[in-house]
């Protein structure tokens, strides 16, 4: 059977390439054949993401799509898990996380599997609740950071992050001189995220 393996990190100075050997160990155990690797660095809090959205729209009804944990597929909304629940299911994609046993080693006839099923998705649902719960106290905890630097200082600003300007002409130069290159390509030549790249076109484009 074949497996599309998902890795995901939140910024650049996290890896997302960090799980690919884990995974690819995981999926020889259990006798899967990887179809593609798809790796991003993005917030798990955006539905749209690059390189998940060309998992979905490469893999084909009844192969598998397998990610390290829960929280590196979702950090989402409520609403937008929904949503990407949805597209998995109504593309026939079967959701393996390869620290949750329950996902990968479910009976799959009668009772039995009919237990093990509703079970998955209840864990499945409580660690995606968990996430985005976590993602939510980070998101407090940093507001609160900056109300409280901003009431002892009031004429404090915050330095906002600006963009790698040497990285972002590497990129625009190679996009020039290798037009038909996707952007993962140009992402694993000039080493950075693929959804970098997806940003220095969209300006290109403005």
């Amino acid at each position: 059977m074949n497996a599309h393996l998902y890795l995901r990190a939140s910024t650049k100075d996290q890896d997302a390439h960090r799980a690919k050997k884990l995974l690819e160990t995981f999926a020889a155990a259990q006798g899967l054949d990887v179809a593609g690797i798809y790796s991003e660095n993005i917030s798990g809090t955006k539905l749209e993401r690059p390189e998940l959205m060309r998992l979905l729209d490469t893999a084909s009804p009844g192969e598998i799509l397998l990610c390290e944990s829960v929280d590196r597929l979702s950090r989402l909304s409520q609403a937008d898990w929904e949503t990407l629940k949805g597209t998995i299911k109504a593309k026939g994609l079967r959701l393996v996380v390869a620290d949750l046993p329950t996902s990968w080693q479910m009976a799959t006839d009668g009772i039995a599997g009919e237990v093990m099923r509703v079970i998955n998705d209840m864990l499945i649902e409580l660690m995606q609740t968990m996430a985005r719960l976590d993602q939510a106290k980070r998101v407090e905890r940093i507001t609160q950071g900056l109300e409280k630097k901003r009431a002892e200082e009031p004429d404090w600003k915050p330095v906002g992050k600006g963009k790698n300007a040497k990285l972002w002409k590497s990129i625009k130069e190679t996009l020039a001189k290798h037009p038909t290159m996707n952007a993962d390509e140009v992402a694993k030549l000039v080493g950075c995220g693929v959804a970098t790249i997806y940003r220095v076109k969209r300006e290109l484009k403005a």
